[in-house]
């Protein structure tokens, strides 16, 4: 927000030391305001939730090579904080993100969250099979799909679909892939939750 987003990945592509030193300066600032609160909660914080978004719908946002060098190092500080606390590590990654997702199991990183199934790579059946048993995902409802556009049958019918796809071996949290949009019937989202009730289980 400070040098707008086409400016920052300028300077990740360029190693720009200004645009690196704000990028440090922020991270040291929001590890320490991290590291107090884990130390006040004393206990009472479940996980370490950190976003990054890293995919268009499409491909990748950025290369693997730019990806080691500038965010993966400073996205395992983030991580290593939340191990001295003994709490596990979710990321938030929009659009085709799962490229990155071996990397974010090298770096201890648990969970992965929205999971839009539309984008490249993200389908439950994609997730499930690559990664299952070595990260847990939530998300995975679309909220551009059925919950917005469809009949409560196809929003039932759908979510029947990712949870039989999802659930065996456990390891999924239900949720939309975002915040649930204004263009969202209410009785599509009565019926996405109904689903999760009468099909999902709980372990």
């Amino acid at each position: 927000m400070i040098r707008t987003m086409e400016q920052v990945l300028v300077d990740l592509a360029t190693d720009d030391p200004a645009g690196l030193l704000l990028i440090d300066r922020r991270l040291e600032i929001n590890l320490e305001i991290t590291r107090r609160t884990l130390e006040a909660a004393r206990g009472g914080i479940d996980f370490l939730w950190m976003g990054e978004d890293l995919g268009t719908q499409i491909s990748p946002l950025m290369s693997m090579d730019l990806f080691r060098r500038h965010i993966r190092p400073r996205h395992q500080r983030v991580v290593d904080l939340a191990k001295q606390f003994g709490i596990p590590t979710l990321i938030h990654t929009c659009g085709s993100s799962s490229w990155a997702y071996e990397d974010f199991i090298e770096m201890g990183i648990t969970g992965v969250d929205t999971l839009q199934p539309e984008a490249a790579n993200m389908s439950p059946e994609y997730l499930k099979k690559t990664f299952g048993g070595r990260l847990f995902f939530h998300g995975c409802i679309s909220t551009a799909g059925p919950v917005a556009y469809g009949t409560p049958e196809e929003v039932t019918e759908y979510c029947r679909h990712t949870l039989e796809v999802m659930m065996p071996g456990g390891g999924y949290c239900f949720a939309p892939t975002h915040c649930l949009q204004d263009n969202s019937p209410t009785e599509n989202v009565i019926a996405m939750y109904e689903a999760a009730h009468t099909i999902g289980r709980y372990d």
